[in-house]
């Protein structure tokens, strides 16, 4: 023990360097943590969905009305923006859609960030769900 204080006395800067990358990669951990923690995949999506999952499909209208998953709602990424301190059932299942994951995603955060801790995106959004040979309706 006593070689280990010493060799950390005479090499501070090595130590510092470690502790910052061992910091760095802790902060990277939690934060793709949390960025996967909220998109499920199409399968478990469709659980979700199963399960009575409120369906929030955020695309423009007119992509909404191209086609959509059965029973979604229509909300905008920007009215969720404005309206996410809504007091609301905040433990009920929501599944956020998009076209590509990404919309969506930010969508699903920021519902949990408003206490929705049941909130989720799906995963490669509905040309995923698409490749998987699952159906829309228009």
């Amino acid at each position: 023990m006593d070689q280990l204080v010493e060799f950390a006395d005479n090499n501070r800067l090595l130590v510092l360097a470690l502790l910052a990358s061992w910091a760095g990669v802790m902060f990277y951990e939690m934060k793709l943590k949390a960025t996967t923690l909220s998109q499920v995949s199409t399968t478990d999506a469709v659980r979700i969905i199963n399960k009575g999952a409120t369906i929030i499909d955020v695309r423009a209208d007119d992509a909404y009305e191209a086609g959509h998953i059965v029973n979604a709602k229509n909300i905008t990424l920007s009215a969720i923006q404005a309206d996410q301190n809504v007091n609301k059932k905040k433990n009920k299942l929501l599944l956020t859609v998009c076209e590509n994951g990404i919309n969506s995603s930010k969508a699903a955060n920021l519902l949990r960030k408003a206490g929705f801790e049941n909130a989720f995106s799906l995963k490669g959004g509905l040309r995923q769900w698409r490749t998987d040979n699952m159906t829309l309706v228009k």
